[in-house]
């Protein structure tokens, strides 16, 4: 279905739609008719002022602002996941430096500090990737 077909096919429904709850709303004939001929009017007056194009244009604008805020709130979840996890990361890492210099040798102390800086180093680097995209 094309797009003049549904909005054709919108309007014509509405029209109906009009048309009938006028029909049967509790009136003389005369009367309903003159508040058909009413509406009718009305709505024709209003499919007159309907701009297709900045229509298309406006739905097209808030489903590409909806997409963003998809988007945002991708990178705002993958954002908050990577620093909990750089959280903990560090707080291990920062224990078994902690433990390397209560019980280790030099050389278990400076490999943990290494660890220790590498997943600091690591944990930044990944929320800044993650802040670019």
């Amino acid at each position: 279905m094309s797009k003049k077909t549904g909005i054709g096919g919108f309007i014509f429904g509405a029209v109906v739609g009009a048309g009938l709850g006028l029909l049967f709303a509790p009136r003389s004939g005369k009367a309903t008719r003159k508040a058909l001929k009413t509406k009718l009017e009305e709505l024709t007056e209003q499919i007159k002022n309907i701009d297709v194009e900045e229509l298309k244009k406006e739905f097209t604008r808030k489903v590409e602002d909806i997409k963003m805020d998809l988007v945002d709130l991708d990178k705002e979840k993958a954002m908050e996941i990577a620093s909990e996890k750089a959280a903990v990361l560090k707080t291990k890492a920062q224990d078994l430096a902690n433990l390397a210099k209560d019980k280790g040798t030099p050389v278990l102390k400076k490999t943990a500090n290494d660890v220790l800086d590498k997943v600091i180093k690591i944990s930044k680097d990944t929320q800044k990737k993650i802040s670019n995209k």
